[in-house]
């Protein structure tokens, strides 16, 4: 699992760092989700999940605001002394001076912000679960196709970056080419990205590195993009068969996540740009309930039974 430091927790949701002092580049996040440390402030700690991101809300703050300062600054050291990873103040509240001060002894960054405790809680774990998954990094091109994410895969020279070229040229969009990281966010989706070095270039061999986002404007390339479907480029084998049908969807396994795929055989003259093209509007069609091979088979059935009467 990949670490966040404080730091960049800072600068995506824009909080105000109010303890300086405190390296806030050093600090790291591992876990994705976030905690009110309402039990915590009442003197319960078991099962105090201290590794999150603590986010001190209004309901919070006011039941603060009504203790005895004594027992304040006592449950202030017990929260602060399980070496949490930072505590956050929502809707612009700031923290007291024994906040404050404890803060700096412990090293624990206190941070604010002007958004509301659940938009602030929504953000953070939205962004965490997205920079903190699980993540892989396989050989492919990944292209935004009519809005499916397409992950192009294939043996080196086969022809995946020529495709991808082809598809950027009919107003699809890059990904990835070569390297494609993979995120899973969730039990049903993975995200795909550029590696920075190599983000928004193609490799063409005879022509050798072109950069995108140059030489075809920025609507040409995407950041990111949900992996929904797989297309395998091999080469022709007379020998094998393959699937002419569809009725059965063929599945690739990507972190535990099953993506729908298809094995494309390549032989020359075969238009690949639009066989992708052509592949992702299928998907697309089965996705909103409608399966051309399968209605086909239905026509078929009833033909036969209309044959048998």
């Amino acid at each position: 699992m990949y670490g966040v430091t404080i730091q960049e927790l800072v600068d995506k949701m824009k909080l105000k760092n109010v303890t300086p002092e405190i390296d806030v580049e050093r600090a790291v996040l591992t876990h994705p989700d976030v905690n009110r440390p309402a039990l915590q402030l009442a003197g319960f700690f078991d099962h105090f999940d201290k590794e999150r991101v603590q986010i001190i809300g209004y309901v919070e703050q006011e039941y603060i605001r009504q203790m005895d300062p004594e027992r304040r600054r006592k449950i202030y050291d017990q929260l602060l002394a399980e070496k949490i990873p930072c505590l956050v103040y929502s809707r612009s509240q700031m923290p007291d001076q024994d906040m404050l001060e404890l803060c700096n002894h412990y090293d624990v960054p206190c941070l604010v912000s002007d958004k509301t405790t659940s938009d602030l809680m929504a953000e953070v774990i939205r962004w965490l679960k997205v920079r903190l998954a699980p993540c892989i990094s396989i050989h492919g091109v990944l292209v935004d196709v009519f809005g499916e994410g397409v992950l192009i895969m294939g043996e080196s020279g086969i022809g995946k970056s020529e495709a991808a070229l082809e598809l950027i040229k009919r107003g699809h969009r890059l990904v990835t080419d070569d390297v494609v990281e993979i995120r899973k966010v969730s039990d049903d989706t993975l995200v795909g990205s550029a590696p920075d070095i190599t983000k928004h270039f193609i490799e063409l061999r005879g022509i050798g590195i072109i950069d995108v986002k140059t030489l075809f404007g920025v609507e040409s390339v995407k950041d990111t993009q949900t992996i929904d479907l797989i297309i395998k480029l091999e080469e022709w084998d007379r020998d094998k068969e393959y699937d002419r049908l569809g009725l059965e969807d063929q599945y690739t396994e990507l972190l535990g996540n099953q993506v729908v795929s298809h094995a494309i055989p390549i032989r020359p003259g075969r238009n690949l740009a639009i066989i992708v093209e052509t592949a992702s509007v299928n998907h697309r069609q089965k996705k909103m309930g409608y399966n051309a091979a399968k209605e086909l088979y239905n026509r078929v059935q009833a033909n036969l039974s209309r044959g048998r009467m």
